[in-house]
């Protein structure tokens, strides 16, 4: 699941000319990933896409995630 995150980030990267850190890790703080709040709108609509499920609507309580390793766990979570 991390390499299928990291390929997409990368990929909406190239697209729309973000600047992401090189080194994207499980420790990598979102925040200071290159991603604003579109770019994370869009990477979780992508996501969504490619997965066939949006792990965000299926929780009970909302959590946004801080780390890349965060994001990560819930789309682990919350896979079939």
């Amino acid at each position: 699941m991390k390499d299928k995150i990291i390929a997409i980030i990368q990929e909406l990267a190239a697209e729309s000319g973000w600047k992401i850190v090189s080194d994207l890790n499980y420790e990598t703080v979102l925040l200071e990933s290159g991603l604003d709040s579109l770019g994370f709108a869009i990477l979780v609509a992508r996501l969504e896409e490619e997965l066939r499920y949006d792990p965000f609507t299926m929780m009970d309580e909302p959590f946004y995630p801080r780390t890349l390793g965060e994001f990560v766990a819930i789309y682990e979570r919350y896979a079939s």
